[in-house]
């Protein structure tokens, strides 16, 4: 779990010009926090921080230090509304989260050993992502930056399901509580298209050649 502190202040001036007003003072990002036993609270973020903050992965992955006009709330993203076509935030969506309670969150998939996959170097494969993060349950202090899929020793034909990933210690995967038929394909190594084809061309012409053989 990386750690982020974003500072912020409450916002008391409300409603959609408001927040133009903000985005047009380019130095705060309008936001809410919401849940626990507290009433939903706008807030507006320092810009500067949050941007920077953003474009790491582990970001939306992580519990994050929210200071409120000198307040600390542990925090998850929950989500971004960004602008239509200008590489803006216009709204964050925090969710306070507590100690004591699990949270679901969705955390990415980093695949590693591809170099020297077995299936791949050694078998002439391809690899194919099927999933690039899978929604976790775990308490706030367990939660992973990301999820590693080590295909090391993964040989051609092979698909890795849900059921396959090594979870860290408190951390399970929603989508398997809901049962074995939820025990999804995140990544299979194929034989490239263009060598089966020519494969299947190959099987083709020597069922020709046999035919006529016969005949």
């Amino acid at each position: 779990m990386s750690d982020f502190t974003l500072n912020a202040s409450v916002r008391n001036d409300l409603g959609k010009g408001a927040s133009r007003r903000l985005r047009r003072a380019n130095e705060q990002v309008p936001a809410i926090v919401y849940g626990g036993e507290r009433e939903p609270q706008p807030v507006a973020v320092e810009k500067s921080a949050f941007y920077k903050a953003i474009e790491q992965e582990s970001f939306f992955s992580s519990v994050i230090n929210l200071v409120i006009d000198g307040k600390s709330e542990q925090v998850v993203v929950r989500d971004l509304q960004r602008h239509p076509y200008k590489p803006l935030v216009t709204h964050a969506d925090f969710l306070r989260v507590d100690a004591t309670h699990e949270i679901t969150l969705n955390v990415p998939l980093h695949v590693v050993g591809e170099e020297k996959c077995k299936g791949i170097k050694d078998e002439g494969g391809e690899l194919h992502v099927l999933a690039n993060e899978v929604q976790i349950s775990c308490l706030p202090k367990d939660l992973p930056d990301y999820l590693e899929v080590d295909i090391t020793a993964v040989e051609l034909g092979s698909t890795l399901h849900l059921s396959d990933l090594t979870l860290p210690a408190g951390v399970t995967l929603v989508e398997l509580t809901h049962g074995e038929d939820h025990d999804q394909a995140v990544l299979s190594i194929t034989k490239p298209k263009v060598r089966a084809e020519e494969d299947e061309g190959e099987a083709a012409e020597g069922e020709e050649e046999g035919e006529q053989g016969e005949e």
